[in-house]
């Protein structure tokens, strides 16, 4: 049966192009290896992390705040396997929901490993070995990313003591010593669960700052709140073994810029030093297909050099994130359609979902001082904020960068309670080429925490009104 795209991978890129192929009346085909759909993101990453960020952020809400409130409970308990059926079932509910869309929009699906073969030839081989050949007009690679090591270092990941992001999300138990490896997003988010939940949390991070590519005020601020929440780092470190003990593992690492190796005890270790495009098996090499930086080689609209392949998401530029891999989907689809799909690369959001979590949207201060932009800087504090202050979240603030001569928004960075759902007005804003005038004459609801965006674009514009 021939299709008019066969998409290989259905995590946030594959599932959402197939979906919008098939809206627009185009016959759609998914390749996946997994047992369910929704790659990484629904079934190991994004959605059950969060999941466990929630429930241990309640937890830490019962321990911390609740007394301050008036609601007398006595100490919380913390039930694990109850915690993991959580997770599970949030899982099982969204890849549920993939399945069931592809199923609406009649979307066939393939399970197997998934193969170029050549221009309109995919093949498809299942769990036996057996192999069947896939006839289509176009192919959308959407094959995601896999855990990336430590650079240099042989590290043996079985997922219970050396875990990935994926051991980390299912421990059997709390770990009394947890050492991260990496001082990214993903380490730190799983660091605050199992933080929470009575881990001694350290960071070995090779660079000097945390988060690296994020404001740099907004890193500072933050680690300092980390570090009250009993989080210890070790900056300017390179990681120079991994070995499992007798009793958990080491960790060894050297300053960067020199002196004594340090090597500390764990029960449990986090290799969180990034992702890498997950391109093997796919046949790229044997079909010719361009890649640059590890990455597949395409065009303003997600071409290969190979006329009728496609690629979007992890495996192409760009940032890691599953909200651009789903705007690449759209647009893709919308492409082979012969419609005009983009991607606007300037306005695309970052979550870190921490406590408190950080938003962010457009270029940072150090962008822009690089660039020679010429800008204005507003910001605005939560401690200033009364819902803020009602609720007990009164950590961190919101910065507006505009330019300077014409006061166009180029930049949002929000640390603070909720900031992953406030980011959103500064990316409408942004996608509009809105001023900080705009959004500081725009009416917000009182008493909200987006207030406080209100008055980083007023101090931007003219002055706050509250401080």
């Amino acid at each position: 049966m021939a299709y008019d795209v066969v998409v290989i991978g259905s995590g946030p890129g594959g599932y959402v192009c197939a979906i919008k192929a098939a809206q627009l009346g185009l016959k759609v085909a998914v390749v996946e290896k997994r047992d369910t759909f929704g790659g990484t993101c629904l079934n190991v990453g994004c959605i059950p992390s969060k999941a466990l960020l929630h429930a241990s952020e309640m937890l830490a809400e019962a321990e911390h705040s609740f007394d301050a409130l008036g609601i007398e409970v006595g100490k919380p308990k913390v039930n694990l396997p109850k915690m993991m059926a959580h997770k599970d079932t949030t899982v099982s509910a969204n890849v549920g929901g993939v399945a069931f869309l592809f199923k609406k929009n009649k979307i066939d699906s393939f399970r197997g490993i998934g193969k170029v073969l050549g221009q309109g030839r995919v093949g498809v081989t299942d769990a036996d070995g057996k192999t069947q050949e896939i006839e289509t007009a176009n192919i959308v690679l959407a094959t995601g990313s896999d855990v990336a090591g430590i650079p240099g270092v042989q590290v043996d990941i079985d997922e219970r003591v050396v875990v990935s992001s994926t051991g980390a999300l299912s421990l059997e138990k709390t770990p009394e010593k947890l050492v991260v490896v990496g001082g990214g997003v993903i380490g730190l988010e799983l660091g605050s669960v199992w933080a929470r939940l009575g881990a001694k949390v350290t960071v070995v991070e090779y660079l000097d700052s945390i988060l690296g590519g994020m404001d740099g005020e907004v890193s500072k601020q933050f680690q300092r709140m980390l570090g009250k929440q009993g989080f210890e780092f070790k900056l300017g470190a390179k990681v120079t073994a991994v070995e499992r003990a007798s009793k958990g593992a080491k960790v060894t690492f050297e300053p960067v810029k020199g002196g004594d190796a340090v090597t500390l005890d764990a029960d449990v270790v986090l290799i969180s030093t990034g992702r890498r495009p997950y391109t093997d098996g796919l046949g790229l090499e044997e079909q010719s297909i361009e890649m640059e930086r590890g990455r597949i080689k395409t065009d303003g609209h997600y071409r290969t050099n190979v006329p009728g392949i496609y690629a979007v998401g992890d495996v192409i530029a760009g940032p890691m994130l599953a909200h651009k891999a789903e705007d690449e989907g759209i647009a893709v689809a919308e492409i082979i359609a012969g419609q005009k799909g983009h991607v606007n690369y300037d306005v695309i959001p970052g979550v870190v979902y921490t406590s408190p979590e950080i938003a962010s949207v457009g270029k940072t201060e150090e962008q822009l001082k690089a660039e020679g932009v010429d800008y204005k800087v507003g910001k605005f504090p939560f401690t200033a904020n009364g819902r803020a202050r009602a609720m007990l979240h009164t950590d961190g603030f919101v910065k507006v960068l505009a330019d300077k001569q014409t006061d166009r928004v180029l930049g949002v960075h929000i640390l603070g309670f909720g900031a992953g759902e406030m980011i959103h007005e500064a990316a409408v804003l942004m996608e509009f080429g809105g001023s900080s005038e705009d959004l500081a004459r725009t009416c917000h609801a009182h008493p909200t925490m987006s207030e406080a965006v209100r008055e980083a674009a007023l101090a931007t514009f003219f002055k706050p009104i509250h401080i």
